[in-house]
């Protein structure tokens, strides 16, 4: 491949090193996008196939979550080879060409990097199993022995994110029960010691490698959990993250941001985007501190309750707390690991929280007060100042899927729970294209396995295909909103300005041109003053805004 970090790609994409502070970024769960052969897996060559479809939606990046080899004990977040493709999705020369075809389309390309954790077929961890307790391959990772007189108990009593736990002890090459390894995830995904330099510079080269075959940006997976303390202390379950935390949020993962952030300034304009679930606001800021990420993702947004005076403050927290390293914000709604935002906001209580996903599955959902909520849910969301994420299936206001069977179910989570968690397949089921029944063009028609999770019947009203000519379908809805939200320089990075509103209402201006309003109570609100509608989530009621429904508005002269 030709060096890309000094000349700009012969492509639509603009010379433009500040571009991810105002885009729009569709998350794109390979997988479960589109299947080209007939597998029932997506892979790149069905993105390739679908890449005008993005184009036209209006997007400006798309994030792939993981694409690399991958044994898929967590789909694809346990990475085997990070310089490659995954078999299942294609080849390296296939990435080469979405890439080519997507700046073609003025579309930048964002990878993830899984740098906490790697997978137990990864070559690292094969030499480390391989050699004796002590040895510099086993230093790559955190291998320690085990307590009592036999070594039989873990190091310590660290349990694993994915529930039991976070200690595996491994066979030694002589035959003997050996030391322990450390996961903070599912056994399967051995913990990298980022105290060791040789991982630090593999890390290096790693962004190298996929910066000089033209990725535009780096997403972080579990960002804040690399810098351990050495001494495995012992923690309580509700120890908070920080500098005291023997895994979280310690402060000397810093230097190994600055160190990335060193590496993505050699390219122009290329982005580092943070994945970190800590709840200190103030320390979540310090990520994106002088010289260190470009952006962080914004889960007090996505957690946050359909409620005006909540989402308010949530708002004004974040762009306080990004306004003093002058980063823009992110705004998101929901992901690959979280309830999709119909069924979210379709419950009695509207809030989500990771750790009570099953009390969430397990309430009612009333899937039309959903969907009209998420309507106006994303018409605020892309009227905040900043970058917005969409998650693939978002704009066709499809909802958690919660009937899988046990027998289909795939996730890590649900097993180790013991289905006590549902885990985060209901978000990950293939997205509908067209046709009536399954697999709804998500794999061809012909001589293709069923999708690789099943789809519900009733998507066959919310595919691409039925809902392209309804003017009023969530499909036309995000067209309309994100072919505004580009051709309006008041949208994307900039201020904002809150007006006076009812009790339940949120409005605010974004710069002398665009007005937003949002109508969270129980009854209709008067609209604000306005020189004319731009786009609204659903009808309005003469000069009065529908309880559950948003507008953007043309400011008064």
């Amino acid at each position: 491949m030709p060096d890309l970090r000094s000349a700009p790609h012969a492509s639509a994409v603009a010379i433009d090193n500040v571009w991810w502070r105002s885009a729009a970024i569709y998350q794109l769960y390979v997988r479960s996008f589109a299947d080209s052969d007939g597998d029932g897996i997506g892979d790149l060559t069905g993105v390739r196939t679908r890449l005008s479809y993005l184009a036209d939606l209006g997007i400006d990046a798309i994030w792939f979550n993981p694409w690399y080899p991958s044994p898929m004990s967590d789909a694809g977040y346990d990475i085997s080879d990070y310089r490659d493709i995954e078999p299942a999705f294609g080849t390296l020369a296939d990435a080469d060409a979405l890439i080519a075809e997507a700046h073609d389309l003025g579309i930048r390309i964002i990878i993830d990097v899984v740098p906490n954790h790697g997978s137990d077929r990864h070559p690292w961890f094969r030499a480390a199993l391989a050699t004796a307790p002590g040895s510099a391959e086993r230093d790559r990772f955190w291998f320690r022995p085990g307590r009592g007189p036999d070594g039989a108990l873990p190091p310590n009593g660290w349990q694993s994110i994915f529930g039991g736990p976070a200690w595996t002890r491994v066979t030694e090459p002589d035959g003997s029960a050996g030391e322990w390894y450390l996961h903070l995830f599912a056994p399967e995904q051995p913990d990298y010691n980022w105290s060791n330099p040789e991982v630090r510079a593999e890390f290096d080269d790693v962004l190298r490698f996929w910066f000089d075959r033209g990725a535009d940006g780096i997403r972080i997976d579990s960002a804040a959990l690399l810098a351990k303390d050495a001494a495995l202390p012992e923690i309580g379950p509700d120890a908070p993250p920080g500098p005291h935390h023997p895994y979280s949020d310690r402060d000397d993962v810093h230097e190994i941001y600055r160190r990335w952030r060193a590496v993505a300034d050699e390219y122009g304009g290329r982005v580092l985007i943070g994945e970190i679930w800590i709840p200190d606001a103030v320390r979540l800021a310090r990520y994106v501190g002088p010289g260190e990420l470009h952006t962080v993702f914004n889960f007090p947004y996505l957690s946050c309750p359909w409620d005006a005076a909540e989402l308010r403050a949530v708002i004004d927290n974040t762009l306080a707390l990004n306004a003093p390293a002058a980063a823009p914000a992110t705004w998101v709604l929901s992901n690959h690991d979280v309830d999709r935002i119909v069924s979210r906001l379709g419950r009695a209580d509207t809030a989500f929280d990771l750790q009570r996903r099953s009390y969430f599955h397990s309430l009612p959902v009333d899937l039309a007060l959903g969907t009209r909520r998420a309507r106006a849910a994303a018409l605020l969301t892309m009227a905040l100042p900043g970058s917005v994420y969409i998650y693939q299936g978002e704009e066709l206001g499809l909802w958690e899927v919660q009937d899988i069977p046990p027998g289909l179910r795939q996730d890590p989570i649900w097993r180790r729970s013991n289905g006590a968690d549902p885990g985060r397949d209901g978000s990950r089921v293939p997205l509908p294209w067209a046709g009536q029944a399954a697999p709804f063009g998500f794999s061809p028609a012909e001589g293709c396995g069923r999708p690789w999770l099943p789809q519900p019947a009733r998507w066959r009203e919310l595919t691409v295909e039925a809902q392209a000519g309804g003017a009023g379908s969530m499909l036309n809805l995000y067209r309309a909103a994100l072919h505004i939200r580009r051709s309006e320089p008041a949208l994307g990075d900039g201020s904002m300005t809150w007006l006076a509103a009812a009790d339940g209402v949120l409005a605010f201006d974004r710069g002398a041109r665009v007005r937003c309003a949002v109508n969270l109570s129980r009854r209709p609100a008067p609209l604000p003053d306005n020189a004319g509608l731009l786009v609204a989530s659903g009808p309005l009621d003469g000069g009065l805004l529908p309880p559950d429904c948003a507008v953007w508005l043309r400011s008064p002269l």
